[in-house]
């Protein structure tokens, strides 16, 4: 049985991570656009710098009234969760709506020399209204760790390649899970990954880059639902995906008992 905190997965004919609009999948190693509101969690995080908003993270839509993202992209800026959006670039785009932080919780032993517990939920002013464009991600069971290999999908706007621009448009690509006895390795990424990290990707082509941070690793269920697995967390300084160094990932099924006491709380 799918792990459901707060019954976040009902909501009328809408079911947690299963889009009106399924995303079309590249089973080989590379990115692409997405299809429109193909991942209707996919949340852009935005500051604002005068009157304007910007996009900083990605972030996931875990029910109607909370979003999950990393630590490390909160800070004491005023936010914005905007959800429903493909392109970042457009003023307004049908089935999208922005909607301002009640209250950000980040993790409290967030670490942020070592990366450690990076992680952070953010409460929704007002409650979002399911539809085909905006609908949660499904959350993991507690303490699942996923096969080597297992096909998952990083979704965002960041940086199409090191020190390009962000992308205007919703990007996929497919990285595959490393376990974490490979990722461990001292030719890898050794003690830094912990195991309430995931890893994903590391051939040296494609990963999470700037502008990805918070965002999910999107992995398919046997029935077709998707779980938000990870948080982008970090990469090498190196480059976007450097060989043998993959994105690294906050493992959100290590936080299950976490997310539902603050979600029960606030």
């Amino acid at each position: 049985m799918k792990f459901v905190i707060l019954a976040l997965c009902v909501a009328g004919a809408y079911g947690c991570g299963l889009p009106t609009y399924p995303p079309i999948l590249n089973r080989v190693v590379g990115g692409d656009q997405a299809r429109w509101h193909s991942w209707p969690w996919q949340v852009s995080l935005q500051y604002q710098s005068g009157s304007y908003f910007y996009h900083t993270c990605g972030a996931t839509l875990i029910s109607s009234q909370w979003v999950l993202t990393a630590a490390h992209c909160i800070g004491s800026r005023t936010y914005r969760a905007y959800l429903g959006k493909h392109n970042i670039k457009l003023s307004s785009e049908s089935g999208s709506i922005a909607i301002s932080p009640e209250r950000i919780i980040v993790h409290e032993d967030w670490d942020s020399v070592k990366i450690q517990n990076d992680i952070a939920l953010i409460k929704l002013s007002t409650p979002v209204e399911f539809s085909d464009t905006i609908m949660p991600a499904c959350l993991p069971n507690s303490g699942e760790i996923l096969p080597h290999d297992s096909p998952c999908y990083v979704t965002g706007w960041g940086r199409l390649w090191t020190g390009g621009p962000l992308s205007n448009t919703l990007q996929q690509a497919l990285l595959p899970v490393v376990d974490h006895s490979t990722c461990s390795r001292p030719d890898w990424w050794a003690n830094l990954v912990t195991n309430n990290m995931i890893c994903a990707g590391g051939d040296g082509l494609l990963g999470s880059c700037n502008g990805d941070s918070g965002g999910p690793l999107n992995c398919q269920n046997p029935d077709g639902s998707w779980d938000v697995h990870g948080v982008v967390s970090f990469g090498s300084s190196l480059g976007c995906n450097y060989k043998k160094m993959p994105s690294v990932f906050t493992r959100v099924s290590a936080y299950i008992s976490w997310i539902n006491n603050v979600m029960t709380k606030y």
